[in-house]
């Protein structure tokens, strides 16, 4: 079932991303303060940005980010002594538009004996302590790949329902705090579960769990193999997109099809940002070059 205001925005709109929500009432008393916030921080009509940990925001803008996507396990959330997890405070100088790294690898939400309950009181937690620091509307990956495997013990069909229970909760505790969850699929290597668009396209179809766009990540496609006439068909689907260079290096390094990949999402309709998710030596200096990579890769550039 979608929340009550989910199922309001798409009667009156058509679809989930029409943002004709009063979200003032659902920051104040879910992790966002009442107090001021930092002035707002012009966007680019196609924004580019980078995942880094939040501290290293002003580096990223710096070097001509439009963004920074913050990690959130170890950096707006961390464990106490006795395995209760706690927010971290932050005062990032601008609110964060999306997140990465959702779930520690310790909780394993695809495994059915591990109490719902210790894994929405994670949830809880952290989404407060990401509604604290983020813009309006905000975007979560949930990748998470070590969390939600499965594993050779526990049946697959009983894994995946599990891990669709644990989607959904995401799903409307984030829409709880006027926030976005979108479901990343990650390369066999990473995680036994959800390992192309297409399979995360039918995994939310087959459970049937609407409210959920999917994230295209270059590095897992590419690892996987998968079509990119599939992500233009699918492109309507996804609701954002990660990118690197072979092997993960930074955009303009390697030799990998970032161009034909932006343009078969351009051509299918995605319309939104490009986050570069990949190693760095030096941020700040290599940090450039992968941007103007990127910028003049995708046909979708103002």
């Amino acid at each position: 079932m979608l929340p009550r205001r989910v199922q309001d925005v798409e009667a009156r709109h058509g679809n989930f991303w029409a943002r004709a929500l009063e979200t003032t009432q659902c920051r104040v008393g879910h992790g966002r303060t009442a107090v001021a916030d930092p002035p707002p921080r012009r966007r680019a009509v196609v924004p580019y940005g980078v995942i880094a940990p939040i501290d290293q925001q002003e580096t990223a803008l710096a070097a001509g980010a439009d963004y920074l996507e913050s990690t959130i396990v170890g950096v707006l959330v961390d464990a106490e002594d006795d395995g209760r997890w706690r927010p971290v405070h932050a005062a990032p100088a601008h609110r964060v538009p999306s997140f990465a790294i959702l779930v520690p690898g310790t909780l394993r939400v695809s495994d059915p004996s591990v109490p719902i309950r210790e894994v929405s009181s994670y949830l809880e937690v952290a989404l407060d302590a990401i509604a604290a620091v983020a813009e309006p509307g905000a975007k979560i990956v949930f990748g998470s790949g070590a969390a939600r495997t499965i594993g050779p013990e526990i049946p697959v069909a009983e894994g995946s329902a599990r891990f669709a229970e644990v989607l959904v909760i995401a799903r409307d505790a984030a829409w709880a705090r006027d926030l976005e969850i979108v479901l990343e699929p990650l390369n066999a290597g990473e995680s036994d579960l959800i390992h192309s668009v297409q399979e995360a396209a039918g995994f939310l179809d087959a459970h049937d769990i609407q409210g959920v766009r999917i994230v295209a990540d270059l590095y897992h496609v590419q690892l996987e193999g998968e079509s990119f006439d599939v992500l233009e068909r699918l492109a309507g689907r996804i609701g954002h997109v990660h990118v690197a260079d072979s092997g993960r290096i930074p955009p303009g390094q390697g030799d990998w099809p970032l161009s034909d990949f932006l343009a078969a999402l351009r051509r299918g309709g995605y319309r939104e940002g490009v986050t570069i998710e990949c190693s760095w030596k030096d941020l700040a200096a290599e940090l450039p070059a992968a941007l103007a990579a990127v910028r003049e890769a995708d046909p979708g550039a103002a």
